[in-house]
């Protein structure tokens, strides 16, 4: 199982548009980019996309065009499914997999695209490509959320998805002792926006998750980019 971070900002992405705060400048003189958070992970010669970001076409030319054989929608916000109709005239549109309240609003939106939907009930494993996947409930008022736990080769990993620092304990326990973490990060420490989580949020569930190593994404232009454990777009990860 391959992973690779497609991008790891927030919904405005870094640098953010018109801004000259000291990250956003540093981003541009370097020529980096934190696009809109979206994960790409690869076993057994399949494509499985964890959410279509609105950066969608760049992320997918910049990772050698690869055919996406199916789509996991954690929630219905624009920075997390706009992209979807990027499959338009390249692919045949993936299937999508999400908790039912996540499908039956984002089918709704795309109601114009013909779209394979499968709805799983949180909490409930399901195969997919060789692979273990639940679905986990996360609190980002006032959208419905699921974070994901991928199981294969009796390796774990994590992805917390867009979330408070109020989980809900039947998700802790499934989320407990990841190899790998992708968590949401929004804000440097200080800031407290209540469905996000900030850097020590983040520095905290992982600790408390015990996860053997993380990475913070969904980074907005105020985290700096030079600090530990964050993720970076292009990011990749050999889990086995």
């Amino acid at each position: 199982m391959k992973i690779t971070l497609l991008g790891t900002g927030d919904t405005v992405g870094t640098p953010r548009v018109g801004c000259d705060c000291p990250v956003c400048t540093a981003a541009i003189k370097a020529g980096v980019e934190r696009l809109r958070t979206s994960i790409l992970v690869e076993h057994e010669g399949k494509h499985l996309l964890i959410d279509t970001s609105p950066d969608l076409r760049h992320q997918l030319l910049a990772t050698g065009s690869p055919h996406i054989d199916a789509v996991i929608w954690t929630h219905g916000h624009y920075d997390h499914f706009a992209g979807y109709n990027d499959f338009y005239r390249v692919q045949r549109f993936p299937p999508v997999y999400g908790a039912p309240e996540v499908l039956d609003y984002l089918t709704e939106q795309f109601k114009f695209l013909p779209i394979e939907s499968h709805p799983i009930q949180p909490y409930v494993p399901f195969e997919l490509f060789g692979l273990k996947i639940t679905l986990v409930e996360v609190i980002h008022p006032p959208t419905y959320t699921t974070g994901i736990v991928i199981e294969c080769c009796g390796k774990k990993i994590v992805h917390t998805a867009d979330t408070s620092a109020k989980i809900p304990q039947k998700t802790l326990e499934a989320m407990e002792k990841p190899d790998l973490l992708f968590v949401d990060a929004l804000m440097p420490p200080g800031i407290h926006i209540g469905k996000h989580m900030n850097y020590d949020d983040a520095c905290a569930l992982a600790t408390k998750l015990h996860a053997k190593d993380y990475r913070c994404v969904h980074c907005s232009h105020k985290v700096p980019l030079d600090w530990d454990h964050l993720g970076r777009d292009g990011e990749t990860f050999e889990i086995c």
